[in-house]
């Protein structure tokens, strides 16, 4: 039978502050760049969904010109 193996306290302390220090490295990005990436990314959302919504209607009339 299996037995469930529990993680000693020192291993749960120790795990907890390797991930507080984890935490401390983390750098948040600005405002200003925060907004210049979600310009980016919302441009490149619109313009994908144009390409493929015009290479869906040349489809549609590719097909319909063949049936």
């Amino acid at each position: 039978m299996s037995e469930k193996k529990q993680a000693s306290p020192s291993l749960k302390r120790s795990w907890f502050q390797e991930l507080k220090s984890e935490f401390g490295k983390i750098t948040w990005p600005t405002k200003k760049k925060l907004g210049r990436e979600t310009i980016v990314v919302l441009v490149i959302a619109i313009l994908l969904g144009c390409i493929i919504a015009i290479v869906d209607g040349l489809l549609k009339t590719g097909l319909a010109y063949l049936w």
